[in-house]
């Protein structure tokens, strides 16, 4: 008997629904022809769901989903929305609540696809993100609201626990890729958390001799990046600065409309989400030129995610080879619109 997924998907806002409508189809067009089948459940929870309920997603959203095989997100976020809103209101609590601690980015030049500087076809970097602590911490506030004197208190919350959890994946990670992980840190400046993160990443590392770890200061790494992006593999991070560090290997492999993420519980007590990484673009929204491929791919991790490794190498090759003959979408200089980019891959599939 054929398989069958439950997947939750979230279009959200803006080209969110542009590049999720084209995506599913494309996952339905490889199931069919890899013998299983996907039932998506549509989670319309977006900011329109906001400016009616006061919220980014029902009371219950979180227990509707838990009982999915895994949830496919769009973007979210409108102009009229504070983006602090959309996020904390339903991106981070599914991240939190599922516990979906790893955050992994992969980037490399695609086929066709020009980065931003000449040499970058050996690029291939998978960014191991902490995906539920760090900096994005609710803990602090804001004191003198409207006074002269008012700041703002943030803190960053680093456990040993989900400093150990993150850096033992992406050393595993690294085994698989040829044994060298860079670790982005700061303590030289940021002088409790960082030199923790230090020390516990190279505690755990050590588990694994065939792992080369090297220690790189964020402002460092970053120009490193631009400058000599193929000298970097395999890169852990905390939230924060993984979340920078991956959209700029981005951008330096062409455009952020092509990154994919996964958000993952690696033990699968929960359900691991997987989203392209760009945002919203609501100038372009609508407009059938945004760029699918960050969804594709997002899509091709998840397949990979629920064991159909075979359907997932179809359909990232079917991208591929579109993007290899020349055929994308305008951000990348190409004419394509976002549909007939889609209907390209799912010939490629048949």
């Amino acid at each position: 008997m054929s398989a069958k997924y439950v997947i939750d998907s979230i279009p959200g806002d803006g080209i969110g629904v542009d590049v999720t409508d084209v995506a599913m189809r494309a996952v339905d067009a490889v199931a069919q022809l890899h013998d299983f089948s996907v039932d998506w459940r549509i989670r319309e929870w977006n900011s329109d769901f906001y400016k009616k309920t006061g919220r980014m997603m029902p009371e219950d959203g979180l227990e509707q989903m838990a009982s999915g095989d895994g949830i496919y997100l769009g973007a979210v976020g409108t102009p009229d929305v504070p983006d602090d809103i959309t996020l904390w209101g339903l991106l981070i609590p599914i991240r939190r609540e599922f516990d979906q601690y790893i955050n992994l980015r992969p980037m490399r030049l695609l086929p066709g696809i020009k980065g931003s500087m000449p040499g970058l076809e050996n690029l291939d970097v998978v960014v191991v993100r902490e995906n539920v602590e760090g900096e994005y911490s609710t803990i602090g506030g804001r004191f003198g609201t409207g006074t002269p004197g008012e700041f703002a208190l943030q803190e960053a919350v680093f456990t040993r626990a989900g400093i150990t959890r993150v850096a033992r994946y992406a050393a595993t990670v690294a085994e698989q890729r040829g044994g060298k992980l860079v670790s982005a840190t700061k303590s030289n400046g940021i002088i409790h958390s960082m030199p923790f993160w230090d020390e516990v990443v190279a505690e755990t590392t050590a588990e694994f001799p065939s792992v080369q770890v090297e220690k790189v200061l964020i402002d460092a790494l970053a120009a490193r990046l631009v400058m000599k992006p193929t000298s970097v593999n395999t890169l852990v991070a905390s939230n924060l600065f993984g979340d920078i560090l991956s959209d700029l290997v981005a951008g330096v492999a062409g455009s952020i409309g092509i990154a994919p993420s996964a958000n993952l519980n690696p033990e699968r007590r929960f359900p691991s989400m997987f989203e392209p990484v760009h945002g919203s673009a609501p100038d372009i929204a609508g407009k059938g030129i945004a760029n699918p491929v960050g969804a594709l791919w997002a899509a091709a991790m998840m397949l990979e995610h629920l064991g159909e490794s075979a359907a997932a190498v179809a359909l990232t090759a079917a991208f591929e080879g579109a993007l290899a003959d020349g055929i994308s979408t305008p951000d990348l200089g190409g004419n394509a619109t976002t549909a007939s980019f889609a209907e390209e891959v799912i010939a490629r599939l048949k």
